[in-house]
């Protein structure tokens, strides 16, 4: 192939070519000592921005899964203390029904005694009204009967005789 039918535009002259590699090579001094520094700063700090972002990302996941954790354990204490104070309600609860049982019982216990008392001096006093009625009765029927039988002298002097003669007898 002939490179010298080819038309000029494809064909570059050697000065152009040397010129062009000068523009080249100055642009690429500028760029290496100014703009790839900027450019390679501005990456880094961009790779610490984004591993920095990336450390606080996995730090804060770290400590959500410690806050599910405590939250958890301040769950698991609250359900705890909810069964304890549950519990310590329930033996409260179940001591003060066995008192109120018990003073209860001691009260209709008293109750009963008190009653058993006043039913027993009841009778007492019955008896001893009832003992008091009989002997009345009887000292009035012994008059009733005394006075029939001795409505005359002569059963009046019979009945002494006959007491005299016990009296001496004893």
């Amino acid at each position: 192939m002939d490179f010298t039918q080819l038309p000029a535009i494809l064909t570059p002259d050697l000065g152009l070519l040397f010129w062009m590699m000068l523009a080249f090579l100055v642009v690429f001094g500028v760029l290496a000592k100014f703009g790839f520094p900027a450019i390679v700063n501005m990456v880094d700090e961009r790779n610490k921005y984004i591993d920095d972002s990336l450390r606080k990302a996995h730090e804060a996941q770290e400590r959500l899964a410690n806050i599910e954790k405590e939250g958890e354990s301040i769950l698991q204490e609250a359900r705890e203390k909810q069964a304890q104070i549950l519990k310590e309600a329930a033996e409260s609860r179940d001591a003060i029904v066995e008192q109120a049982q018990q003073k209860a019982r001691a009260e209709g216990a008293r109750l009963l005694d008190e009653a058993k008392a006043a039913i027993e001096q009841e009778k007492k006093a019955a008896i001893a009204d009832i003992r008091q009625q009989v002997a009345t009765l009887s000292v009035e029927i012994a008059e009733k009967v005394l006075r029939q039988n001795l409505r005359d002298d002569k059963s009046q002097m019979d009945l002494i005789d006959r007491m005299l003669d016990g009296a001496t007898a004893n």
